[in-house]
C-alpha cells in the first residue's frame, strides 16, 4: 500500500532518507496465458507504473524511496527475473523500471501453474535482497489455481517469509475458484488483499488501483 508505507514510515522514522517498501511484483506466464493474455500483462504493468497517480505516489516523499523487482512464474522450475531490484528515486528510475518489463521476452509458455514454487521463489528473492526497507510485499498476479508440486500454505511454512505482506491480483475468466484461491490461500499478512481484473484487457486499470494500495 504506497499511501499507507509513506504514511506509517513518515510517522516512525527521522528525517534521513530510507527505504519505505521493497515491492516484488510476480507475473504469471504458465500455459494457461496465451500469447496475447502475455502481452496485456507484461504492458499492463508498465503502463501501471508509467500512470501519474503510480508516479506520484512513488515518489511522494522526498525522505525515502521504494524499491522494486519483478519475475515471471509458472511451474516448478519455471521462475525468472524480468527486473532486477530497482530503486526509485525519481521519474527516470520509474521510467526505466517500466521500460525493462515491457521489453521483457516470455520467459516459458508451456507449464502448469505451480504458485507454492512461484511464492517460494519470491521469498528467495526479498532473503537475497537483504534487510532495510520498512514493508516487504510480493504482488502475485494470476488466472489461476495451483495444479502443480505444493500449495501456498508449505511455502509460507518453510520459505523465509517473516515481516512480509502477499498481495494478489486475480485475473478473472468466470472460474470462481481462482478468487476463493487467493483469498484462502495466497493472500498473507496483516492488511493483505486480492485486486480482481475482469479479464486481461483489465489488467493494467487493476494494476494501476493495487499498486496505489500498495
Amino acid at each position: 500500500v504506497l499511501a499507507t508505507a509513506l504514511a506509517l514510515a513518515a510517522a516512525a522514522r527521522p528525517a534521513e532518507a530510507f527505504c519505505r517498501l521493497a515491492l516484488l511484483l510476480a507475473l504469471d506466464v504458465s500455459s494457461s496465458v496465451d500469447a496475447e493474455e502475455y502481452a496485456l500483462q507484461r504492458d499492463g504493468l508498465a503502463a501501471a507504473l508509467m500512470a501519474p497517480e503510480v508516479q506520484a505516489a512513488l515518489l511522494a516523499d522526498p525522505e525515502s524511496w521504494v524499491e522494486i523487482a519483478a519475475y515471471e512464474w509458472s511451474g516448478r522450475r519455471q521462475q525468472h527475473p524480468v527486473l532486477d531490484w530497482t530503486a526509485i528515486r525519481a521519474a527516470p528510475d520509474i521510467a526505466a523500471a517500466a521500460g525493462a518489463i515491457a521489453g521483457a521476452e516470455r520467459s516459458f509458455v508451456n507449464f502448469p501453474t505451480a504458485m507454492g514454487y512461484a511464492l517460494g521463489f519470491g521469498a528467495v528473492a526479498l532473503d537475497r535482497r537483504g534487510q532495510g526497507c520498512d514493508r516487504q510485499v510480493i504482488d502475485v498476479s494470476g488466472d489461476g489455481i495451483n495444479n502443480e508440486g505444493f500449495r501456498p500454505p508449505l511455502a509460507y511454512k518453510h520459505f523465509p517469509f517473516d515481516g512480509v505482506t502477499v498481495n494478489g491480483l486475480v485475473i478473472d475468466s468466470g472460474d470462481a475458484r481462482v478468487i476463493t484461491f487467493y483469498h484462502r490461500e495466497v493472500i498473507r499478512g496483516p492488511g493483505a488483499f486480492v485486486e480482481v481484473a475482469d479479464g486481461y484487457g483489465d489488467f493494467a486499470r487493476a494494476m494501476r488501483r493495487k499498486l496505489l494500495r500498495e
